[in-house]
């Protein structure tokens, strides 16, 4: 539309120009009201790009609010972070790259004991690595005797595609032990691309990812346990099963 405009009113000023200077005068005139009249559609076709971006903040915002007035009225639950009196936890550690697994297991530790856990209640099991954190979790999980397991490993990328092989194995084996058991299992294995990367998130400036892993594993162990009283969840595989 722009451009038509721009065509036409150049041809009602350009054939003109040499004869009169009226003309001269009326096709400034004609220009002037041209212009303005371009400018204000190009106006009007530029605002609906420039208020996309607004309008989708609204939707996002009224969908949100919408949200959390549905949760308003809902049973939202949350497992508290505080462990209850009796609850029991298993830590499998993996001994590979222990310079950072040993800082985990403290972090860890650490964490249990400032959020209530009874340390004489927390069993800490020591395999070769990664790779053997999913069996030795599932076995501690179907024994019955733990309200939730937490895995701590360290895999750091090399030269050959074996970090690959150990990270997926160790990432789909933790997961289906606690999905099999119905213990929770948490994931507290660092997978890096360097040891610095490592030793950032074991208590260096990234925090301490082995700390976090235990108070995951209490909210978890504790939101179960509120719903399996209440009937709301499946009770968690016993041995034998």
């Amino acid at each position: 539309m722009q451009s038509q405009i721009t065509r036409s009113g150049a041809a009602r000023c350009g054939g003109v120009a040499p004869r009169r200077a009226m003309a001269m005068a009326h096709c400034s005139s004609c220009s002037g009201r041209n212009g303005s009249r371009m400018a204000s559609i190009g106006t009007g076709l530029a605002a609906p790009a420039a208020a996309a971006p607004q309008q989708q903040q609204q939707q996002q915002s009224r969908r949100r609010r919408t949200a959390v007035r549905a949760a308003a009225g809902a049973n939202v639950r949350h497992g508290a972070v505080v462990a209850k009196p009796g609850a029991r936890f298993a830590v499998v550690v993996g001994r590979f790259n222990d310079l950072v697994t040993k800082l985990l297991l403290e972090g860890a530790l650490g964490a249990f004991q400032s959020h209530g856990a009874t340390m004489d209640n927390v069993e800490v099991c020591w395999v070769p690595g990664s790779f053997e954190l999913p069996v030795m979790a599932k076995a501690m999980a179907k024994s019955g005797k733990f309200d939730a397991v937490i895995c701590i490993g360290v895999v750091v990328r090399g030269a050959t595609t074996h970090y690959d092989a150990v990270v997926s194995a160790a990432t789909s084996g933790v997961l289906n032990a606690g999905v099999d058991t119905g213990v929770p299992t948490v994931f507290g294995v660092l997978t890096c691309d360097t040891m610095e990367q490592a030793l950032d998130r074991a208590g260096g400036k990234v925090g301490n990812k082995g700390a976090e892993a235990a108070i995951t594993a209490i909210e978890m162990a504790n939101l179960l346990g509120d719903l399996r009283a209440e009937g709301l969840a499946a009770p968690a595989w016993g041995p034998g099963k």
